[in-house]
Parts: structure tokens; sequence; C-alpha cells
């Protein structure tokens, strides 16, 4: 088993880097519909994200064998297929700042599909953050204004709630085994790929206008934001806790609505603002302590 210094520090740093690279991709995102349908631009994103992967795994020497077939569909169909079509259609409608903070929900799915299907029992502060995270959404939301776009802000929760089971899913896979993050990133990438191409072979939408910005928003999302994130977020996964690696990605759409009001003019009301605050205090909650504590544990899968 490697040692904690070696085997959590990794898994710390990739955190930054994932939160960096996406938060900011949910301005891409709202942008690039000007240039594409939603489900299109997913296609094409997830298909070259794709190459990237497979073209990793062969520059490695790593075997393109797929992992245990079943379970990587199914983390397709939920962590790519179902997130990233949910997601984009919500931004069609909703600002990118509160789509993204409403698809990172997942932290409330993970603690109990975690606690169902791993046994992973969660740590009395994990449920006080959920607790101050859930008011924070809950002013985030602003129910007592009326329903709004609640299409927009369903699609965007149904994100998350995909997200969580993929979440899990790969969790169980690699607690399992002989299963490594590349691997399982790309072919789950390549089904979940498969599936948006039904989608958007299934619905009509606007013909690509390929403009300097579409191609390099593709770019963007292509190597970054899927093939490189993606394969650290496996990484994350397969390190950490899960309730942890959940909830400590709540700084994502924080840093999102950040993103959105300095660029998009996407301004927070007071009582949203509130809510951000509920959540980022949440997310101290769990992670004050847990820095220190899995730097000295050992790792929950070797390598």
């Amino acid at each position: 088993m490697l040692s904690s210094s070696s085997s959590n520090r990794p898994a710390l740093v990739a955190l930054v880097f994932i939160t960096l690279i996406w938060s900011y991709n949910w301005i891409v995102m709202k942008q690039v519909l000007r240039y594409s349908g939603p489900f299109d631009f997913c296609v094409l994103r997830y298909g070259l994200g794709c190459v990237v992967l497979f073209a990793a795994l062969l520059a490695r020497g790593e075997s393109l064998r797929p992992p245990p077939l079943l379970p990587t569909i199914l983390i397709g169909l939920t962590q790519t297929l179902g997130f990233q079509a949910l997601a984009q259609w919500a931004l069609v409608g909703g600002g990118a700042g509160k789509t993204a903070l409403l698809a990172y929900t997942m932290p409330f799915w993970v603690v109990p599909f975690a606690w169902f299907v791993l046994g992973e029992r969660p740590a009395p502060r994990v449920w006080y953050g959920l607790a101050l995270a859930a008011c924070g959404l809950v002013l985030v939301l602003e129910p007592w204004r009326g329903v709004g776009n609640l299409r927009d802000s369903l699609l965007a929760i149904g994100a998350g709630a995909c997200w969580a089971i993929g979440i899990v899913l790969s969790k169980r896979l690699f607690l399992r085994g002989g299963v490594r993050a590349l691997s399982l990133t790309a072919w789950q990438m390549l089904f979940g790929a498969l599936g948006l191409l039904v989608v958007a072979l299934s619905t009509h939408s606007r013909s690509i206008e390929w403009s300097g910005f579409f191609i390099g928003a593709l770019a963007y999302n292509a190597i970054l934001a899927t093939g490189l994130a993606w394969l650290m977020w496996s990484y994350v996964v397969a390190r950490l806790p899960t309730d942890i690696a959940g909830l400590a990605s709540l700084v994502i759409p924080i840093a999102g609505i950040g993103f959105a009001w300095a660029l998009l003019g996407e301004r927070p009301s007071p009582l949203e603002g509130l809510g951000i605050l509920l959540i980022g205090i949440a997310l101290a909650v769990v992670t004050l302590r847990w820095p220190l504590r899995v730097l000295r544990e050992p790792a929950a899968v070797s390598r």
C-alpha cells in the first residue's frame, strides 16, 4: 500500500487544477450556445475527449482492454451522458453561475448513495456540512419568489444526481481492484459519448457556426475540461473518501459564480450571496480538519 503522503497529496493538487478548469468552463459552455446547439457541442466535446484519452492510453503503453463492461457502461450513461446532457440543456435558459451551483448539488446525492452502496457512513461533521449547504441552496433558489425557470433548475439538479451515481459506481469499481483511472475514464466516456450522439441525432438544433471562439471552446473542453480534468477526477475518486471528494468539489460552482459575475454580469442577489457564503462555510466545516487527516491515513485504494 502506498504511503499516505505519496498517495493523497497528488489528489489534493488534482482537486485544485480541477477547480480552475471546471469552474471557468461553465462560462465557456454558456457562451458556446451562441454558436451551436447544446447536444451537438456535447457530442463534439466528448468525442474529441475520447480521442485524447485513448491516445494517452496508447502513449503510456496501457492495455486497450475495457474495464468490466456493465459497470463501465452504467458509469458512462450517468457520469457522461446524464450529467453533461442535463447540464448543457439547463444552460440554454439558465445562468451559468446558478446552473453550476445546482449541478453541484451532487454531494447531497453522493453521501446517501455512498452510504447505501459502499457502506461509507458519513462522519457527523459531514452531516453538519450538508445541513449548512442545504440552507445555502434554499437561499440561492429563493423558492418564495415563484418557480421561475423551474425546468432549468430541475435539469441542473438532475445533472448533479446523475454525476453522484457515476461517482459511487466508479468508487465501487476501484475498490474491487484491477481498474486503472485512465482506462475507466476513457471507456466510460466512449459509452457516454455514444449516448450523447443518439440524443443529438434525435433532436433538432441549429447548425454549428465554426467561429474562432467555437473552435477554441471546443479545444478547451476536449483537452482540458473533458480529457485531463475527468482523468484527474477519476484519480481523486479512487484515492479519497467519496463523501469528502464530493463535498470538496463544492468550491467549483462557487468559483463559477465568481467567473459568471465578473465575465457575464450575473450578479447574485443579497440572499443568493448569503446562500453562497453558507455553502462555503459548509465546505470549511467538512474540510477544515480533513487535509491533516488524509495526509496521515493510508489511501483507500492501492496501486
